[in-house]
């Protein structure tokens, strides 16, 4: 039959997007690295995000300039483009676009109905259909052709209301791209945080009815649920929530995973054990997601040590023999290396003892890969954080009892790395990235401050040697770019691109990391970009919050103006200015309402509010309602209420407008603003 639709379809001049509207087609296969397509966001089943063009390279990079730019009105898109049978395809909050890949005209816009952080990083294709996941914890599928919608599967609770919710609050979302093979439409579930159990689903990609699930929190009688608490079910509103998409091995049958966080994040007491799957690589069969096996890189995890760097499938030499492999980097910059059929260690694995908390149940060792360099610092770096702050290490536990920890978050998470079959090297962005994380007595209570005056933060960017699990080279730039960067695209030209929060898109050397080519896009890239070829020219195509840019050899497209981005290390206060002349010194502070309900607890060390608002010539009053001395001092030293008892008061009074930033004098972590106006 397929024979004879092709057929026709020729006869009545019809293009090839007809077969969209049919029931059969040719078997994709996309196992090796992308060519002309750019098929998935990734490029292809293993993550590589290579390319095999390289018209553009080394020698001509230079040349490169903008060919295209399309602007988005109403909101920023996000992910990668996806350039399958001579449309690319883009999501944009609300919308999904297909655009011609030669000149960003649209060829069809699908309007969904969801809240406006609905869609989340990019597309699949498959089947004649573009899938999308959605912040609504459902699935959509799209024809290709005209972007109707054929079908629609909630991966979420049956029972939860989420439709009309909004991110970041329903706790329920399809986080990432949706993975399409063998007929089928793999899709994570996130926010674990929020209290949803985290999970990984098979659709069948021609209706969308559910083919199998696979727990990440497992439920009584699966695997891995003795590895939870077995007095109390606390623990069992969620977590290990799934970030990624998934890589795939077709001709082994088996899909890769990396899984998040357990919840409480912070509260060890209240999940006593290993907690699987959380942190954990995970193999899954394709066709029945029957478990293969797992590793778990962060046992009991009690500092948000999510894997959420997407795995990547790779050829390895070990004993000089080809070893079907996949890669995992983890937060804490250590790239794990492991057979992909068996789940054994390629890379050696020794446990190490870590510092302990009984209370918390910490675990007595974690593993780490032996003699493996790692990406970035293993403490908060000196000078990177005000006086007055604990700096701490990896896996330094954090009790409800230590007010001023400040701990070296995420160095490697969330951007994808890439992998070159040519120079057989890895490729990721990191950060140094402290937080300020201050936990409650109740397990569930936490705040994570992203930034005080004075902190400082950089990025990384690395190449790393799988057969040495070392570090080939390693360069700092100015922003963070593991959450807020693109992570790297290679190219069989040799190159590397990568973007950046200050608009700058550029290429890199990828034997030396060195810096080839820029351009100012006038907004944040945050995702890697497409590298395709249409009508014979070789396009890069990268997503910024305005829109999206394609680039190739002597393209005439200007650059934008940059956007506002602090100076790197300057950083002021955030947070809603609240008009009052009384402020409290200790209060009550309330968490992020991640379950349930928002929490509070007192904290000595707090001001309420913390940036407050007075006109010129007022008094203002700062109130002790705690149970220590505190003295407020500018932080510039031009004034001082001098020490204030428990439950007194001092009052100065500001005559010229101004910001002050001001601290505890005996607890120099406790930061507030008192902005003065006309």
């Amino acid at each position: 039959m397929l024979r004879t639709l092709f057929l026709l379809a020729a006869v009545v001049g019809t293009s090839i997007t007809f077969l969209a509207a049919c029931s059969e087609y040719a078997p994709q296969d996309w196992s090796e690295p992308a060519g002309r397509d750019w098929p998935m966001i990734a490029g292809d089943w293993g993550s590589t995000r290579f390319s095999t063009l390289d018209e553009v390279n080394i020698g001509n990079v230079s040349k490169l300039g903008g060919a295209w730019f399309r602007e988005f009105d109403r909101a920023s898109p996000r992910g990668t483009p996806v350039v399958y049978d001579g449309r690319m395809f883009v999501t944009a909050a609300q919308e999904v676009y297909a655009l011609n890949p030669m000149t960003g005209d649209t060829l069809w816009v699908h309007r969904l109905q969801v809240g406006t952080h609905g869609l989340y990083k990019g597309v699949a294709v498959g089947e004649g259909l573009v899938f999308v996941g959605l912040a609504d914890s459902t699935v959509v599928a799209l024809r290709q052709d005209t972007g109707k919608l054929v079908w629609t599967s909630l991966v979420g609770d049956e029972d939860a209301d989420v439709r009309d919710r909004i991110y970041p609050k329903d706790g329920q979302m399809v986080s990432a791209a949706p993975t399409y093979i063998s007929g089928l439409v793999i899709a994570g579930l996130a926010i674990g945080d929020y209290g949803i159990q985290g999970r990984l689903l098979a659709l069948d990609a021609k209706t969308g009815e559910k083919v199998w699930r696979f727990n990440a929190v497992p439920d009584e009688g699966e695997a891995g649920y003795e590895t939870w608490p077995q007095d109390h079910d606390d623990w069992k509103p969620g977590g290990a929530g799934v970030w990624m998409s998934a890589a795939a091995d077709p001709e082994l049958g088996v899909l890769y995973i990396g899984i998040g966080n357990p919840i409480p994040q912070w509260g060890g007491e209240a999940r006593e054990g290993d907690n699987l799957f959380s942190n954990s690589i995970v193999a899954l069969d394709i066709k029945t997601g029957e478990y293969r096996w797992h590793y778990q890189v962060t046992r009991h995890d009690i500092w948000e040590a999510d894997l959420g760097t997407p795995l990547i499938l790779y050829e390895a030499i070990v004993d000089g023999k080809k070893r079907a492999a996949v890669a995992a980097m983890t937060t804490y910059g250590y790239l794990f290396l492991f057979d992909r059929i068996t789940g054994e260690p390629i890379w050696p694995i020794e446990e190490r003892p870590v510092p302990q908390n009984a209370r918390l149940h910490t675990a007595a060792t974690q593993p780490f890969p032996l003699g493996a360099d790692r990406i970035g610092p293993d403490c908060v770096p000196e000078g990177s954080v005000p006086e007055g702050f604990l700096r701490l290490c990896h896996y330094d536990p954090i009790d409800y009892d230590m007010p001023n920890a400040m701990y070296p978050m995420m160095t490697m998470r969330a951007a994808p790395m890439a992998y070159s079959p040519k120079s057989k090297r890895f490729y990721g962005t990191g950060a140094v990235w402290p937080s300020w994380v201050v936990r409650g007595e109740d397990p569930w209570f936490f705040v994570a401050v992203p930034s005080v005056p004075g902190m400082k933060f950089s990025g990384i960017l690395a190449s790393v040697d799988p057969q040495t699990n070392s570090i080939v080279w390693e360069k700092n730039v100015p922003f963070r770019t593991q959450h807020n960067g693109s992570g790297f695209t290679a190219t069989a030209g040799g190159l590397l691109f990568n973007g950046n929060t200050d608009g700058i898109f550029e290429a890199y050397e990828a034997e030396t990391g060195e810096v080839l080519w820029q351009f100012q896009t006038g907004a944040s890239v945050n995702q890697p970009p497409a590298i395709y070829e249409a009508d014979g020219a070789q396009y890069v195509s990268v997503i910024s919050t305005k829109g999206v840019w394609a680039f190739k050899l002597n393209g005439s497209l200007v650059e934008h103006p940059a956007p506002p981005i602090p100076p790197e290390g300057i950083f002021g206060m955030r947070g809603r200015v609240v008009s009052t002349n009384d402020i409290s010194i200790s209060s009550i502070v309330k968490d992020s309402g991640w379950i349930e309900r928002v929490r509070e607890r007192f904290d000595e060390y707090a001001f309420a509010p913390v940036r407050a608002g007075v006109k010129k010539g007022l008094p203002v009053t700062w109130t002790n309602n705690g149970k220590k001395i505190h003295t407020i001092s500018a932080l510039d030293g031009s004034w001082t209420t001098g020490p204030i008892a428990p439950g007194k008061s001092a009052t100065l009074t500001f005559n010229e407008p101004g910001r002050h930033t001001y601290i505890c004098d005996e607890y120099k972590w406790s930061y507030g603003e008192l902005i003065v106006g006309d």
